[in-house]
């Protein structure tokens, strides 16, 4: 899980409530691009999408939607090229 927006430090307003996972966007099988999203956040207000900083085949996802993820947590494991 990346480091959230540094906005959520000054402000904080969007990061009110619970964030969680949404929705994942990808599943097992599936060949990324640098920064095509992966899943989507949703916060006390707003929802982020979370891009891929790697390009590669997804050969296994580590969250579910519903969850709860802390920063640093590993979300999906690609193979990459």
């Amino acid at each position: 899980m990346p480091k959230y927006p540094e906005c959520w430090q000054s402000c904080g307003s969007c990061a009110s409530g619970d964030v969680f996972i949404l929705e994942v966007l990808v599943q097992p099988g599936d060949v990324l691009n640098f920064d095509d999203n992966i899943l989507t956040l949703e916060t006390g207000k707003v929802a982020l999408d979370i891009p891929s900083p790697w390009a590669g085949r997804v050969v296994e996802i580590h969250v579910t939607a519903g969850d709860n993820v802390a920063e640093g947590a590993p979300l999906i494991t690609l193979e990459c090229d």
